[in-house]
């Protein structure tokens, strides 16, 4: 009687091995950008709760806060002009988030910051971006700011456009931006 001999090959094993490595390199850089887009959400959404903070501030006092301990949404911690959203809230260290500054206190210069931060000043991010929010807009500037120019992509991928200007920025509205340009017209006048 003769035995069934049926299996793998080891080059066949191979090969299917190689197409899942394929696969997954292919994958990869679209979940990395995924995985950013959420945490960019993530500061969209901050930069809009201290943006209607800061309204408030500006409607009980004339100006907005100068520091976080003025703000009604003021994070555990903060109590300067920067925060920051991952590791240590002052200095930024153990952590992989955004860095994200208050600043201006008149009606049309105020605004939020969000720089994207990789735990130390040394870090180096797949995707380096900066988003901006003035207090009286509704609109956020996204910028990239990394020579690669992942950072621009995404920015880009944000705004819904194909490619940032020449300027490397855009607006959350889909409109490029130009020298000075704050994304939106302010939402109430004084």
């Amino acid at each position: 009687m003769i035995k069934n001999q049926k299996g793998f090959t080891l080059i066949e094993l191979l090969v299917v091995v190689l197409i899942i490595g394929i696969l997954a390199a292919m994958a990869m850089p679209q979940y990395f950008k995924a995985v950013e887009r959420s945490r960019m959400t993530e500061a969209v959404t901050l930069l809009g709760n201290i943006a209607q903070s800061q309204q408030r501030k500006y409607l009980q006092i004339n100006k907005y806060a100068t520091n976080y301990k003025g703000l009604d949404v003021a994070p555990k911690g903060a109590s300067g002009t920067l925060y920051y959203t991952k590791g240590n809230v002052t200095t930024g260290a153990g952590g992989n988030g955004f860095g994200i500054t208050i600043s201006g206190t008149t009606f049309t210069g105020g605004k939020a910051t969000a720089k994207r931060y990789g735990g130390s000043a040394s870090a180096t991010l797949q995707y380096d971006y900066e988003l901006e929010r003035y207090y009286a807009n509704t609109g956020t500037k996204c910028t990239g700011k990394d020579s690669a120019g992942n950072g621009a992509a995404l920015c880009a991928d944000f705004c819904g456009i194909d490619d940032l200007a020449a300027t490397g920025s855009c607006c959350s509205d889909g409109s490029s931006t130009i020298a000075g340009s704050n994304c939106d017209t302010p939402t109430d006048g004084n």
